[in-house]
């Protein structure tokens, strides 16, 4: 039904302001209930009504205008010029400048724009504004926080059965990637079904590792070739020196022959700087270091045997259990041993002999880590036994700086690659040492425990500001290091070279003084070396003469009783008186007595006789 009502007013009222008034109200219709409309709903008993307590929010996004840049250039030309004068024409330019010139205006108004010039030039010697006053300060933020560490991720063992993280190698394109080798190195104590895998983690995933590397051997060593981050190389537990491509798969892509490759488990592979970025070399506890081109990896292209005795026999060489290689140095290496001497070699030396040196005997166990200084490469970082010993190559008889004697056996080291005084060290303990001999030199800057089982390996990030570490147990710990260990400080290289020239010109002092103290102590023991001899000389003399007395006395003795015998058996007829038979008696005695006194002068010499 259409409810409509009509409002009716006259033309003239149109646009006339409303006045409004109070009145009743009217009803103009009532519509009554229908009862059959009714009957077609359904009343709802219970009602449920959702009513919500949380403050109503709504979303609202507002778009601003962008600012749009547009770059534009300006071309400058040389103006001023009157329209019948070409600036291009070098003639018609300096015929106006001359006509300039000679205007009366020109000169006064040069001479009043020279005091203007003048009084700012004046100014501007005065104050310059443009004058940096801290221009000769480094802009180095120096950080007084305490060093400090966090654990970042850790990456564990997927296998039950648990073997340790023997070797760590950084990614090299963004370090986004950590490769970890697995072995077990309890000679003959590997269990039967214990895993030869090796894995590649991604640092963002710890549950699962990217790739797995499935090698003959378990791997002792693994290292990425920084000029292809698709290749690895390995070290084995058999000897044998294994490649991968990870573009190929996770078997090995070229692997050694058993009779050309090394009799011990190899402990050392490291890439060499070269034009085709496939020459690699490894060492082992088999006293040899092989050189290798991953092209044909069938026989090494090199073999140096470790025997400083210079004779070439591997029975005398020393096992090698570290490697140290500076692409700075190319013609040079250096060799930790298993006897704690560290041997520098030359690569580049016509015989076996002359490649090998010189050596630092330092350690009382095997030399597990062996590293140069990045920033000053004469310097080397030596970690065995209970101590980590910082040598210079000019002072080979001992190390000029070393820590503190250890209660836990040390397992690994390295330095900081964008800090030149800062080392990191590792303990059997499972404890992470960072030294900083700029701030502290008796005592490690930072000690973390890491884990309760002992800590094998380490490695730092090119960037200095991460470290992993591997366990006994197969568990890799990343840490983050505070700024302050991982940022350059203030004047550091120079602090830090310093250091190392004043010790190394303090050991070359106590060498010299050693070495005159030998000199003195060898001529005191060769002079009591002559003393002895004398008297045992002399000794010997008066050995000789009392047996040469003996012998003599003997020879008269019997030569008595000789006579005596004769004597006695001549016949009693013939009588002699007691004289006649004592007189011969008398004259043996006296040439007794005589040669006695002959003898006795030959001993005291001849007499002087008085003038």
């Amino acid at each position: 039904m259409e409810i409509v009502y009509v409002y009716v007013k006259k033309r003239s009222e149109f646009g006339k302001h409303c006045n409004f008034s109070d009145r009743q109200a009217e009803l103009h219709i009532d519509i009554p209930p229908n009862p059959e409309l009714a009957e077609q709903f359904m009343e709802r008993n219970p009602v449920d009504t959702g009513i919500q307590c949380s403050t109503s929010m709504s979303e609202h996004e507002a778009n601003t205008e962008r600012f749009e840049m547009e770059t534009r250039g300006v071309n400058h030309v040389e103006g001023g010029w009157p329209k019948d004068v070409n600036p291009l024409e070098l003639e018609q330019t300096i015929r106006f400048r001359k006509k300039v010139e000679k205007d009366e205006n020109y000169i006064n108004t040069i001479m009043q724009l020279g005091l203007i010039m003048e009084h700012c030039v004046k100014q501007n010697n005065a104050i310059d504004i443009y004058q940096e006053y801290f221009d000769d300060e480094d802009a180095v933020e120096v950080t007084e926080e305490a060093p400090s560490a966090k654990t970042i991720n850790v990456f564990r063992d997927p296998q039950e059965i648990k073997r340790s993280a023997t070797h760590l190698s950084w990614h090299p394109d963004g370090n986004r990637k950590l490769a970890v080798a697995y072995s077990c190195l309890n000679f003959q104590r590997a269990p039967e079904d214990m895993s030869h895998d090796s894995y590649i983690w991604d640092l963002e995933s710890p549950n699962r590792p990217e790739t797995v590397l499935k090698p003959s051997s378990p791997l002792v060593t693994l290292e990425y070739n920084p000029k292809d981050s698709h290749v690895l190389l390995g070290g084995c537990y058999n000897g044998q020196i294994a490649c991968w491509d990870t573009r190929k798969g996770s078997l090995v892509a070229e692997l050694s022959t058993i009779e050309f490759s090394h009799r011990d488990p190899v402990y050392g592979t490291i890439w060499l700087q070269s034009k085709t970025g496939t020459e690699c070399f490894s060492a082992s506890t088999d006293g040899q270091v092989m050189w290798w081109d991953i092209r044909k990896l069938s026989e090494p292209t090199e073999v140096v045997i470790m025997d400083i005795t210079r004779k070439e026999q591997l029975q005398n060489a020393l096992g090698a259990i570290s490697l140290e290689f500076e692409s700075t140095l190319p013609t040079k290496f250096m060799v930790g041993t298993e006897q704690g001497i560290v041997i520098s070699c030359n690569r580049k030396a016509k015989t076996q002999a002359e490649k090998i040196v010189c050596t630092f005997p330092g350690h009382h166990g095997p030399v597990y880590a062996l590293q140069r200084n990045p920033f000053y490469p004469k310097n080397f970082l030596t970690v065995g036994d209970w101590t980590a010993r910082i040598w210079s190559e000019e002072s080979r008889e001992s190390s000029i700086m070393w820590t503190k004697y250890h209660m836990a056996y040390l397992s690994d080291g390295a330095w900081s690659p964008v800090r030149p005084a800062v080392f990191f060290t590792t303990k059997m303990d499972g404890t992470l040492d960072i030294w900083d001999f700029v701030f502290k030199q008796c005592d490690p800057a930072l000690s973390l425990k890491v884990c309760d089982e002992a800590l094998f390996c380490l490695r730092v990030q090119d960037n200095g500001g991460f470290i992993a570490c591997g366990s006994q147990l197969g568990t890799t710990t990343l840490l983050e290091v505070s700024p302050g260990l991982c940022n350059l400080q203030r004047n550091e290289k120079n602090t830090a070279s310093s250091i190392f020239e004043r010790e190394t010109r303090r050991e070359k002092i106590l060498e010299a003084r050693h070495r005159e103290m030998r000199l003195k102590e060898k001529g005191k023991a060769e002079g009591r070396e002559e003393e002895p001899r004398e008297e045992e000389v002399s000794i010997n003399l008066e050995e000789l003469v009392a047996k040469a007395e003996e012998e003599f006395f003997n020879v008269i003795y019997s030569e008595m009783k000789r006579k005596e015998t004769e004597a006695l058996k001549k016949p009693t007829e013939q009588k002699q008186s007691p004289e006649e038979a004592e007189e011969p008696e008398a004259e043996v005695q006296g040439q007794g007595e005589d040669e006695e006194e002959e003898e006795e002068e030959k001993e005291d010499g001849p007499e002087e006789t008085p003038n």
